[in-house]
């Protein structure tokens, strides 16, 4: 609960305040420090066909926020904040985005600034590349990078995959050739409702999807991991629907050039960032429910990382991405990465 105003405090707008993706924002926002105390006060709630009802039409269970009233998604009402979350659809983040201040810290969660290359983006997508923002994974190289006005946060299953394959990458411990497997509850598809994601045609299944290197998170991943090799890296990704709301789990695998001794000389590329654990071996998806770890399994021949999280939180829902929106705000405002970011989990 926010007790008292903050002279100068930064002021946070959240546009698809009514998604997955904007009330987990809205979550992590109220239980930051920063909220509490007054140095940030949540602005404006924006949707789109959602405007004009009340946030907690969408989210009950945000009760400090369930009386505010949702905007619509216009420059001129997210305008004069210090910082805009955009938890929306892909490619309507880049028109948006041009109309805002440069001085405002935009932090979109969609997918629209995350590839680097206009032709990979207009394959994957079918529209035109607006271009490229920093891309937001604060556990990769380069700090800095969070230090803009501009950052695009990273997909789901790229996280999982990103974060359990580059140590070993990096330290030319595997072939550029890795296989990624990974399965994901229905959270990640957003809120929109569709035949394939009811509960008749989920529960008691699992289902693959956009396989044979379709998927739009296929790029991404090989993108991150040829920013930490100077080899070109392929990808083989495949992505697993289960009757789940968020969970990541990914088994992620790449032959050896070394033998791994491994699990010594790769634990030492790991990130020592405090969401990272190593030999953290059968993790389950339950036991991440409500924090931000990343555990990391590492046997012996192979070179294998289970990566399992929970999706929404770590990355974004609302296209199948939750996650690191808490820490990445953090950084770019000049806070702990850790603050308002639990490294506790809730079971069962």
């Amino acid at each position: 609960m926010q007790n008292r105003q903050v002279a100068n405090a930064t002021k946070v707008a959240v546009a698809g305040a009514s998604g997955y993706a904007g009330g987990e924002i809205l979550r992590l926002l109220l239980g930051h420090p920063a909220y509490a105390d007054g140095r940030l006060r949540i602005g404006a709630l924006t949707a789109a066909t959602s405007a004009g009802s009340t946030l907690g039409e969408h989210h009950p269970h945000l009760t400090p926020l369930a009386h505010r009233v949702v905007e619509p998604t216009e420059a001129a009402v997210l305008g004069g904040h210090d910082a805009v979350f955009l938890a929306l659809p892909h490619g309507h983040s880049a028109v948006l985005a041009q109309q805002l201040s440069p001085e405002t810290l935009i932090i979109d969660c969609g997918a629209d600034f995350r590839l680097t290359d206009a032709a990979v983006w207009e394959r994957f997508y079918g529209s035109s590349h607006a271009g490229s923002w920093p891309y937001g994974l604060p556990e990769l190289p380069g700090r800095n990078q969070l230090r803009g006005t501009r950052i695009a946060v990273p997909g789901c299953y790229p996280t999982a995959a990103l974060l359990a394959l580059f140590p070993a990458l990096a330290a030319d411990l595997i072939e550029p050739a890795v296989t990624v497997v990974a399965v994901s509850g229905t959270s990640g598809a957003g809120r929109a409702a569709t035949t394939d994601l009811l509960g008749a045609e989920v529960i008691g299944s699992a289902r693959a999807y956009n396989i044979a290197g379709v998927h739009r998170h296929t790029p991404e991943i090989a993108q991150g991991l040829r920013a930490v090799t100077d080899r070109d890296v392929s990808v083989s990704f495949t992505p697993v629907l289960i009757p789940a709301s968020r969970v990541i789990n990914g088994h992620l695998h790449g032959y050896e050039i070394t033998p791994v001794a491994a699990a010594g000389s790769l634990r030492k590329g790991l990130p020592c960032r405090a969401f990272h654990l190593s030999d953290a071996g059968g993790a389950a998806a339950a036991h991440r429910r409500g924090d931000r770890q990343q555990p990391a399994h590492m046997p012996s021949r192979w070179t294998m990382d289970a990566q399992t999280f929970v999706a929404i939180e770590r990355g974004q829902p609302g296209q199948g991405h939750r996650r690191r929106r808490g820490a990445i705000d953090d950084l770019a405002l000049g806070w702990p990465e850790t603050d308002g970011l639990s490294v506790v989990g809730v079971a069962p």
